[in-house]
């Protein structure tokens, strides 16, 4: 947890002398480099308390040791080097307690049913009939089943009593999830972004359906082209740290090429909290590359954190554009639930 909190910050190593001086010279400015998070799980103090006591002498020693002592035992359990510098083990470790986390929440908002249709590989439950060889066993229909069981007098079900579910296919979904990586949205709004990508991947690949990734600020910083390959996303995603400017045009340019030359369901979902800032005229950039995109049957979707009204304009005609969605978040608590719900509307 103290590793993925680093990184939501867009920090890169931990080194608890350079922590110490920060934190003793200006609390204020430490918290906001380091975010309340990271200096909980790396002091062992909350907030609160560091600020109420970090200019007493005896606290400073005390915290002094405590951040020396929780370096070392990164070190010692290989989840940095001897640089600081976060290892593939502490990567590893940071997705799997970011998964865990995710997963939690998905089960206790009851997240797991699907919504549509659409979403659906194996389409809505809708005629019923007969059972055949290769039929999915869980698409029994039980208590049809039972009945004809019972009008044929038979004590026990028979293969011949099996009734299935029709379902209509409504083919295979690549998505991508493009996520703002810019310097405005380290910390919280970050690790809420990651963690209903997390989520995106886990319900979309149940359904085998392929999912991939691209993290963007003022360069493609991330690319996971669409995969069933969980374990590939969840440990890419984690890296993410947040970091310069914004730069729709190039990502939608990056995504456009990611997607498979099939004739299936292509959509692209874009999770923002500003403008773009990068090129000369970057709005009519990312517009047109949105309506290069809408022209090879891919739609996109934005997701604006806190948009602003010009954000909101642009995201407009995105999605107008893209014949997608456009989810304003207020409450990035629902953000994993309004990441789903663009996807059961596929």
């Amino acid at each position: 947890m103290l590793l993925d909190a680093a990184l939501n910050q867009g920090l890169f190593a931990f080194n608890s002398e350079m922590m110490f001086e920060n934190i003793v010279r200006d609390y204020n400015n430490a918290e906001r480099m380091y975010g309340e998070s990271f200096l909980r799980f790396a002091s062992g103090y909350d907030n609160n308390a560091i600020k109420k006591n970090i200019k007493f002498p005896e606290f400073q020693r005390e915290l002094k040791n405590n951040l020396e002592q929780q370096e070392q035992e990164l070190k010692d359990e290989d989840l940095i080097d001897e640089k600081g510098s976060i290892t593939d083990k502490g990567f590893s470790l940071a997705s799997m307690i970011m998964y865990m986390q995710e997963l939690d929440d998905l089960r206790a908002k009851g997240l797991g049913e699907k919504k549509t249709k659409k979403a659906m590989l194996y389409g809505d439950k809708e005629n019923i009939r007969n059972f055949k060889a290769h039929d999915r066993y869980k698409d029994i229909a039980i208590k049809a089943s039972i009945r004809k069981a019972i009008r044929k007098k038979h004590t026990q079900l028979e293969r011949e009593d099996l009734k299935v579910f029709e379902r209509d296919n409504k083919g295979k979904i690549s998505i991508v999830y493009g996520l703002d990586a810019s310097g405005s949205m380290k910390g919280k709004k970050l690790e809420l972004c990651k963690r209903a990508g997390i989520a995106l991947a886990y319900k979309a690949i149940d359904e085998q359906d392929h999912v991939g990734l691209i993290v963007f600020g003022s360069d493609i910083e991330e690319v996971v082209y669409p995969t069933r390959d969980f374990s590939l996303f969840i440990k890419s995603i984690v890296k993410i740290r947040a970091k310069k400017q914004t730069d729709l045009a190039l990502t939608i340019d990056k995504a456009i090429q990611m997607f498979p030359k099939d004739n299936i369901t292509k959509h692209l979902v874009l999770i923002t909290d500003a403008v773009p800032t990068v090129g000369n005229d970057p709005n009519k950039n990312t517009l047109n590359l949105v309506e290069r995109a809408a022209a090879l049957g891919i739609t996109v979707s934005v997701i604006g954190i806190e948009l602003s009204k010009e954000a909101t304009e642009l995201a407009q005609k995105i999605i107008e554009i893209g014949h997608g969605r456009l989810y304003v978040v207020k409450d990035l608590d629902n953000l994993d639930r309004i990441v789903l719900q663009d996807y059961y509307n596929l």
